[in-house]
């Protein structure tokens, strides 16, 4: 998220404030970009995403979330040498209890404002999500009409935004016992427990570790499917989003003497953006994390 460079450098510091204002930069941004092509792809207004942040600075990680991905941290236990899963972000996924109550006590005059369709809980009987960036047929009116898909098109006119851009986001003072983080989107959870996952990072090396957890993953939909991995790989993307959610991972090493240094020594604030590739060890100095990512 590039905005949060710029919030950073203007404010010549990392907040809470800096993140909030780069997810509402970045959602005015695809909203505009909507506006613009309505005429031409109208369709757009129902393209969305979840949105995961991380980011270092000073010896503190930031995570923002809106939707469903997740960061879950490994963390060392001295007395006994386990390393333990702790989850860093707040999901907004409506099969969760809080966030269906959240949408009622937000529209307590629309009944149908969480809907239980074929076994699945939707915001309006239509997205999973009660947070992410874009879907914005589902945040202005203007969005909710012809020539939009009528399986998009509402009954009755939007009067507020269902869905909210609003992220939830934590800070965490990092400390020595703090091994890496793994962010991942809801296919990598929908297989794997946070202890799960984080006992295979622990459990096997660090390079490719990404990729791992993304294959593992892909093995447990074909088990669920009473199919094999090798054919599950064969069948085109766009098909087999009908047999597992889309998976992306990253993971990222924490590097404990960074950590202790950063308690007492200013530096200049660090951002990382995964996109499959592993950075040198000076690319984000002066912490010297080794990153790896995955995605399908």
């Amino acid at each position: 998220m590039a905005f949060i460079s710029g919030f950073s450098a203007e404010q010549q510091s990392m907040s809470v404030d800096v993140i909030r204002k780069s997810f509402q930069a970045t959602e005015e941004g695809f909203t505009s970009l909507v506006a613009t092509q309505w005429s031409m792809k109208p369709q757009i207004a129902a393209v969305g995403s979840c949105c995961l942040v991380g980011v270092i600075c000073n010896g503190s990680l930031y995570v923002a979330n809106v939707g469903d991905s997740r960061a879950v941290m490994g963390r060392a236990v001295k007395a006994t040498g386990e390393v333990l899963a702790v989850q860093l972000s707040a999901e907004h996924n409506a099969s969760i209890e809080s966030v269906r109550q959240e949408l009622k006590s937000m529209h307590p005059d629309d009944s149908q404002i969480v809907v239980l369709k074929h076994n699945v809980w939707r915001v309006k009987g239509l997205i999973q999500v009660s947070r992410s960036i874009g879907d914005v047929y589902l945040k202005k009116a203007e969005f909710n009409r012809e020539p939009l898909y009528a399986k998009f098109r509402l009954r009755e006119p939007i009067k507020k935004p269902i869905l909210s851009s609003e992220p939830s986001i934590s800070v965490h003072q990092l400390q020595p016992q703090d091994q890496f983080v793994i962010f991942a989107s809801d296919g990598l959870w929908e297989h794997f427990s946070n202890q799960e996952a984080v006992d295979i990072v622990q459990h096997n090396p660090r390079n490719g570790i990404a990729r791992r957890l993304v294959k593992i993953a892909l093995q447990e939909a074909a088990k669920k499917r009473e199919m094999r991995y090798s054919d599950l790989k064969k069948i085109d993307r766009g098909v087999r989003r009908h047999f597992h959610d889309d998976i992306t991972v990253i993971v990222v090493f924490i590097d404990s003497t960074f950590v202790s240094r950063a308690t007492s020594v200013k530096f200049p604030c660090i951002s990382l953006r995964g996109g499959g590739v592993s950075l040198p060890s000076n690319t984000l100095a002066p912490c010297t994390t080794p990153t790896e990512a995955g995605t399908t």
